[in-house]
């Protein structure tokens, strides 16, 4: 199986509203995307993957055998927390518990250590997402604890949890 990081092309959008409007991908993901999830919104967020600065924001299209599968992206803090950044993905339902999460997440914190001047790259799974927090887990993410009722969705008060990997060979 060939995972692939790729910048985002106007013609994923199709592919993207397809994987995306799954009520399993929304529910453990932020308010922020939508369900149900049209092409609309895809090519709304395809423009803002493609507008972003790359020294501040990396979005990037994850393609498995050449087919788009998900969207993987890191986003650089500001002022005191402009060493850090955060991590993002998602994937459509054909492709989860086949290890395409875990290795897509591997290639991009290589890219945001390798492009960035940053020392921990974190990310917030919902409590109740257990595939998520173990995909951070075997990229070596650190569990740092819970935040409890951090999260409110769908009417419900949730728990979140924080992972983060830090680079040991900066100062």
């Amino acid at each position: 199986m060939d995972i692939l990081l790729r910048p985002w092309l106007e013609a994923d959008a199709a592919a993207c509203a397809a994987l995306a409007d799954d009520e399993g991908v929304a529910a453990n993901l932020r308010d922020v995307f939508p369900h149900p999830y049209t092409e609309q919104d895809a090519r709304d967020f395809i423009a803002l993957c493609l507008a972003a600065d790359p020294e501040e924001a990396l979005f990037c299209a994850v393609a498995v055998d050449g087919a788009f599968a998900g969207s993987v992206s890191l986003t650089r803090g500001a002022d005191v927390a402009r060493k850090s950044a955060e991590l993002g993905y998602w994937f459509g339902r054909p492709f989860w518990g086949k290890g395409v999460a875990t290795e897509a997440v591997r290639q991009m914190c290589a890219r945001g250590f390798g492009e960035w001047d940053i020392v921990r790259i974190f990310a917030e799974p919902f409590s109740h997402n257990c595939a998520s927090c173990r995909v951070l887990e075997k990229n070596g993410f650190t569990h740092e604890g819970t935040k409890h009722l951090s999260v409110y969705k769908r009417g419900k008060l949730l728990d979140s949890e924080m992972y983060a990997l830090v680079y040991e060979g900066s100062g």
